[in-house]
């Protein structure tokens, strides 16, 4: 995987560089960018797989290339690497797959990279629906949460649950979790198609329920597809939807 570097501090290209030259399986391209322009026209010219991308440049920034690199047809995964946070949004508004934190780490980068190149073309159109949808009432293809990696992009078709915990909101996918900042009501107005509600707190992906199992004392235990060893408590009240729904799957 060719990987195009850009950042306006040579220092920063240098470094990271070094880190993806150190990862099995990617090259970092010799010709990096500084700014906005220079992205385009090595895209252009070199046709990397991957632009790590830091944000705020000379010129044109990383997000104003960023939104032209996402209109191209056979258009480069993209991975922020930037000291800024607040940008999070903008950036999955134009495509990008990731978003890491300088000091960038190794484990982070690679982890990222490694998403970048799971990421088909067809997710990488539907990315920018990941922000705010309120004007198109139309589901997110991808979650957003805030990690110590910086933000951390989840496709839907990988959750497995959403577990409401007081004001956090964890979601269970398939490499782990991550908490989110969104009440559960929100999540099943907005994906109700794919998850159904088994508990007052708890959500669950339709396609990822396996068996309903009744416990000696009586209770409702959901055994998941991926999860052998993790169960969900099913409520009474929700017993009857579940039965409901394994019937017609």
């Amino acid at each position: 995987m060719k990987v195009l570097i850009a950042d306006d501090e040579p220092l920063a290209r240098e470094r990271l560089a070094r880190l993806v030259s150190a990862l099995p399986g990617y090259t970092a391209l010799p010709e990096m960018a500084s700014n906005g322009q220079e992205v385009l026209d090595i895209v252009a010219e070199q046709h990397p797989d991957i632009v790590l991308l830091d944000i705020r440049m000379p010129g044109m920034d990383g997000l104003q290339a960023a939104g032209k690199l996402s209109e191209m047809s056979e258009a480069p995964a993209v991975v922020f690497c930037t000291a800024h946070g607040e940008y999070a949004l903008e950036a999955f508004s134009v495509a990008a797959v990731g978003y890491l934190l300088k000091p960038v780490r190794s484990e982070d980068l690679a982890d990222a990279l490694a998403k970048a190149q799971r990421l088909n073309r067809m997710q990488l159109a539907n990315l920018g629906k990941a922000g705010v949808t309120s004007e198109t009432n139309q589901a997110r293809s991808h979650i957003s949460a805030r990690t110590r990696r910086g933000v951390e992009l989840v496709p839907i078709e990988e959750v497995l649950y959403f577990i409401a915990d007081h004001k956090y909101v964890t979601l269970r996918h398939c490499e782990g979790e991550v908490l989110l900042d969104e009440p559960l009501k929100a999540l099943e107005d907005e994906f109700g198609d794919y998850f159904v509600r088994i508990h007052r707190n708890a959500l669950v992906a339709r396609n990822r329920i396996e068996r309903l199992q009744r416990s000696a004392m009586g209770h409702f235990h959901l055994h998941l597809k991926g999860l052998p060893e993790e169960t969900l408590t099913v409520s009474r009240r929700h017993v009857p939807g579940v039965r409901k729904l394994m019937g017609q799957l």
